[in-house]
């Protein structure tokens, strides 16, 4: 009686730790698999940014791109000239966002897109799945009926199971091959008006036009292709470009298997090819130990290091602002001049870099928007453009608060749990 005990008890034991080993293994094997060795933020180099432009190209799995016309376009600013130029469409509208809530700037968007689909026009959505999912029942079906080919990014499939939490956090729209426009812009309502308050939301797009467009429009291809299996060609969506403007640009969202992502190796970069000035705009600022290390050492080799963001209060997700938080005491010990924007969420991704180079595009500074999303960041090296985006930092920031070491530290207790207990979770907030 007790042997057979025994053995009842022995056999569950043995298959269950089997089990865990099985899992561990398996466990270890996607871990290898997904892995990459991010690089040294250590550049032996004295050289300047616009010598080392070709470098930063390459390193990012981009080319530089010279002729390019840019314009800068804020707040809700931005959709005024975006529905002008869908209306102008001939030939091909390519769209496509990570976030659409149903309002009216949605309805506005799928008249301008119908319309231009039924006048003969091809147009195709491409929506990220989860970043959708609240853009009202009938929007897939209203843009298909009137002709437009529509995609969802990583639907909730069995398929897609070990790719759900991959995000399309692009924000795209290429007009017949020849105009592009990057940015952070949103199809929600809070993207409308000037950033006048709270429901209002601040942002910054560009609209380009020059053989940058062919890189972007690339950019676009890469998840269409994935989820429709659709080769694009020919003139239509990919026309001779000549030169618009007198602009060198360069598009970074490569994310090669194995290596680390273009995005993440073109924002932690340039922390260390900075000579006079780095600042940055992003309303998601989580950088990893090495880049709060190189952002140390720029400071220490001169450099006026800025950063803005909105407050927790401000921010549409307070949780991150908290976990940004816990390396604000750091920052600010190792010199970095940090701004808080109060009035309301301050979206914009903007670096710019002594005077002569700047990106824009979707990136948040952070893991999730370095190691798991799909992105895009231009790069634009005009000290005209640069210049623009310094005057945009330095007026918001006469409406922010900044930040002092000393009356950092005193924040209160609770505000620091806060802090530490979010920042467990960066990665997925």
């Amino acid at each position: 009686m007790s042997s057979l005990l025994s053995n009842t008890i022995t056999v569950p034991a043995v298959v269950a730790a089997m089990l865990f080993v099985a899992v561990v293994v398996l466990g270890l094997i996607l871990w290898s698999l997904k892995r990459h060795g991010d690089p040294k933020l250590n550049v032996d180099s004295d050289r300047s940014l616009s010598e080392l432009l070709p470098s930063l190209c390459g390193l990012t799995h981009g080319s530089l791109l010279s002729g390019n016309a840019v314009e800068v376009i804020e707040n809700g600013a931005f959709f005024d000239v975006l529905f002008e130029d869908i209306a102008a469409a001939r030939k091909s509208v390519h769209f496509e966002t990570f976030l659409w809530k149903e309002g009216e700037l949605g309805a506005r968007l799928v008249e301008a897109l119908t319309e231009r689909a039924r006048a003969g026009v091809t147009v195709r959505v491409l929506l990220d799945a989860n970043g959708c999912k609240k853009m009202g029942d009938s929007v897939c079906s209203d843009l298909q009926k009137a002709g437009c080919k529509v995609a969802l990014y990583h639907k909730r499939r069995l398929r897609n199971l070990g790719r759900i939490n991959r995000r399309d956090h692009r924000k795209i729209v290429v007009l017949d091959g020849r105009v592009a426009f990057v940015g952070g812009h949103c199809i929600v309502d809070s993207w409308l008006g000037d950033g006048q308050d709270a429901e209002h939301f601040r942002d910054i797009g560009v609209r380009l036009r020059g053989p940058v467009v062919h890189a972007v429009q690339s950019a676009f291809s890469e998840n269409w292709v994935d989820e429709t299996r659709e080769l694009f060609v020919g003139d239509d969506v990919f026309p001779t470009l000549e030169p618009a403007g007198n602009v060198a640009a360069h598009v970074a969202r490569v994310k090669p298997e194995h290596s680390a992502p273009a995005v993440k190796i073109l924002h932690h970069l340039t922390l260390c090819v900075a000579r006079e000035r780095l600042w940055i705009q992003n309303p998601y600022f989580l950088p990893d130990p090495d880049a709060l290390r190189a952002m140390a050492a720029a400071v220490e080799r001169g450099v006026d290091v800025r950063v803005m963001v909105p407050t927790a209060q401000a921010s549409d997700m307070p949780l991150v602002q908290h976990a940004a938080h816990h390396n604000f005491e750091r920052l600010l010990a190792a010199g970095v001049r940090l701004f808080e924007y109060p009035k309301t969420l301050i979206h914009q991704k903007v670096m710019t870099v002594d005077s002569v180079w700047c990106t824009v595009g979707s990136s948040n500074f952070d893991d999730r928007s370095f190691e798991i999303n799909d992105e895009i960041t231009i790069g634009l090296h005009d000290p005209d453009l640069a210049r623009q985006f310094e005057a945009i930092f330095e007026r918001d920031a006469k409406e922010c608060s900044e930040l002092k070491l000393d009356s950092w530290k005193r924040r209160g207790v609770l505000h620091q749990l806060k802090d530490r207990a979010f920042y467990l979770f960066k990665e997925q907030l």
